[in-house]
């Protein structure tokens, strides 16, 4: 074996552990990728119960009122600071400690609710959304999930009410995508009551305004010579911690206090250890699991701010003796704003009831909704953005200013292209799986591998025969339900004989994998937009709404959905990747002039 297989099977190795290590249901992306529709994952559409509703009610009325009056969007930018005053209402109001129990001093909010007031903050300042986010969703969030109650009840009061701030430590020089390449040292003092910490980290959102930092660091694996990532509870009042870079300037979001920092041999008691040691990294990769359910949300909010600015102008300007609502390609731009906000809003609200139900293995499905919204909020400010023409560009309108904040979207908590190849290769594991079965067996068979092989040859050729039904209650969408049965079952024969025509180098393909993760993008979204769809019309006749709901908006994105899936899927094998590998080659090859 040389050194690049040697180096292959070290990373699958420790993907396989990291990721495949805790139960292995069948959830409803994974099994797109078997064939299988798992419909009571997506339906009924989740509601959040009566009783929490009006309590989120009350919430969110409490919150639009107060964001009225006291929080400035623009005013956040140009000063790069959210004042101490808009954070300290935000924790009277309980946004700071939303999902965190009552015990604590949270408000006990499920995480579909959470989404909700994160969308309304979303829709305003992305600043002050980001900064949420990293003290709520991933700062604290590590604590919620898995602190011991000593722990809790040490910070999470504090932290709840927003009198103390938290952070997220993870990124570093050569460790940001590749979570797994954290170089921070955490080595244990000699009777082990310490650890002694050293290393920096930067782009890290609240790290000098935080009070509480979780930071992932190597610790010693007892008995070999290896390294293991452990989480870290560090307070910027040990000694030897020292911030490097209080407020980064960059090109968005700069509300948000982004910070560089460094620990100079910082003793942390043993006791701040979070979660069990050398486990850090799973604590990482659950934590962004709903740090990327709450981005989904905050990017719903920024696409109805777009469908309203753009629906207020194309209604007010005229142009040629017409408005600019009466022109087909400015409706083109509505009409898509429409579709993907109505879907946005829909993944995210299913994303987060897997989150509330206790389902045990959603990664998939947060990384495709991360991908998802964060790259159709784009397009939505880039055609409301045209829509309002050369005034957008102009800074007395929020326009310019929204599409700086959310260039970071496709970066922050997972680069897209890192997170579209997890996609395509955690899905396609399954039927892998089942493919190297029934091979290994071929080659050298026995009678343990005979069975095995016969149970993966019968799963394979079940989901090659049979369409997976999805079940609506709404005549109306039966011919919606079906065509996405059909489109499932083309994608799963498509991710077969991609698996056998390229077996292990297919974990290079990155131009396969994006067209089979984009395919299965699109799949989770049109499923969410259906079951929304289904449980509206439903919603509507039990209370004898004569009229049916509109439904246009889900109509034209179930519609283009399925169309860009047939695309992707028929890219398979119809493509222009040799000249686009052979036109990348030659540039990378010429020296520079």
């Amino acid at each position: 074996m040389n050194k690049l297989d040697a180096q292959r099977q070290k990373e699958i190795q420790q993907a396989e552990e990291l990721l495949f290590a805790g139960p292995q249901a069948l959830g409803f992306a994974k099994g797109l990728f078997q064939g299988h529709f798992v419909s009571d994952w997506v339906m009924p559409y989740p509601r959040i119960p009566a009783a929490q509703q009006v309590e989120l009610d009350e919430t969110l009325s409490e919150l639009r009122q107060f964001l009225d009056e006291h929080l400035d969007p623009a005013e956040v930018d140009r000063q790069a600071d959210i004042p101490r005053d808009v954070i300290d209402g935000l924790g009277r109001i309980g946004v700071l400690g939303m999902t965190a129990p009552k015990e604590y001093g949270g408000r006990g909010f499920s995480q579909m609710a959470n989404c909700k007031v994160l969308e309304e903050i979303g829709r305003r300042c992305a600043s002050t959304s980001v900064f949420v986010n990293a003290h709520h969703s991933i700062g604290i969030r590590a604590l919620l999930l898995f602190g011991t109650h000593e722990q809790k009840q040490q910070w999470l009061p504090k932290l709840s009410s927003g009198e103390q701030l938290g952070s997220f430590a993870l990124t570093e020089k050569e460790a940001g995508s590749d979570a797994a390449n954290v170089q921070m040292q955490a080595r244990p003092n000699e009777d082990g009551s310490h650890f002694i910490l050293n290393g920096e980290k930067r782009y890290i959102t609240n790290a000098a305004i935080a009070h509480e930092l979780t930071v992932m660091a190597r610790t010693p694996v007892p008995g070999s010579d290896k390294t293991a990532i452990t989480a870290f509870l560090v307070t910027p009042d040990m000694p030897g911690f020292e911030i490097l870079e209080a407020r980064m300037p960059k090109m968005g979001i700069r509300g948000t206090a982004t910070g560089r920092f460094a620990l100079r041999d910082v003793k942390v008691p043993k006791e701040n250890i979070l979660g069990q040691m050398g486990k850090g990294l799973k604590v990482a990769l659950t934590v962004l699991d709903f740090g990327r359910t709450t981005f989904g949300a905050c990017c719903t909010g920024a696409a109805k701010t777009c469908l309203e600015l753009a629906v207020q102008h194309a209604n007010t300007r005229k142009q040629f003796n017409k408005t600019l609502g009466n022109f087909e390609l400015v409706k083109k731009k509505i009409a898509r704003i429409a579709a993907d906000a109505y879907a946005m809003e829909a993944m995210t609200t299913v994303t987060a009831s897997f989150i509330d139900r206790g389902l045990e293995d959603y990664m998939l499905e947060t990384a495709m909704l991360k991908v998802f919204t964060t790259e159709r909020v784009w397009e939505c400010i880039n055609d409301v953005f045209q829509i309002y023409g050369g005034a957008a560009y102009m800074t007395d309108l929020p326009l310019e200013r929204m599409m700086r904040d959310a260039r970071i979207n496709q970066i922050g908590e997972g680069a897209n292209e890192v997170l579209t190849s997890f996609i395509a290769l955690v899905g396609m594991r399954g039927p892998g799986m089942e493919f190297k079965e029934i091979y290994d067996t071929m080659i050298k068979p026995s009678r343990d591998r005979m069975s095995r092989a016969w149970a993966a040859g019968k799963n394979r050729l079940g989901a090659t025969i049979r369409v997976p039904d999805v079940p609506v209650q709404s005549d109306e969408l039966r011919a919606h339900a079906r065509q996405l049965g059909r489109l499932i079952w083309r994608f799963n024969f498509a991710v077969n004989r991609a698996l056998i025509t390229y077996r292990e180098p297919i974990l290079d393909m990155q131009l396969v994998q994006e067209r089979i993760a984009n395919a299965a993008m699109d799949l989770f979204a049109s499923t969410c937009v259906l079951s929304r769809q289904d449980s509206e019309i439903q919603f509507a006749r039990r209370n004898g709404d004569a009229a049916p709901p509109d439904h246009s908006a889900a109509d034209l994105f179930l519609r283009q959905s399925f169309r860009r899936i047939r695309g992707f899927l028929g890219a398979l094998t119809d493509n222009d990747d040799k000249a686009l590998l052979a036109a990348a080659k030659s540039c990378l090859g010429k020296p520079r002039s």
